[in-house]
């Protein structure tokens, strides 16, 4: 359970360190996440609708 949370506030300090340090690069980031599930999203309406 320690090392749980330890690996928690270790992966919150770093990705407010990048989104202070880097921000553009912390942007793209999201960017691109937010963009592999639209993706996602959209292969799967995709593929139900050649089911019916």
């Amino acid at each position: 359970m320690q090392v749980k949370k330890v690996l928690s506030y270790g992966g919150i300090a770093f990705a407010a360190y990048y989104l202070l340090a880097r921000p553009s690069d912390a942007a793209n980031a999201v960017k691109g996440a937010f963009d592999s599930m639209i993706n996602a999203a959209d292969s799967l309406a995709q593929f139900v609708n050649n089911l019916a």
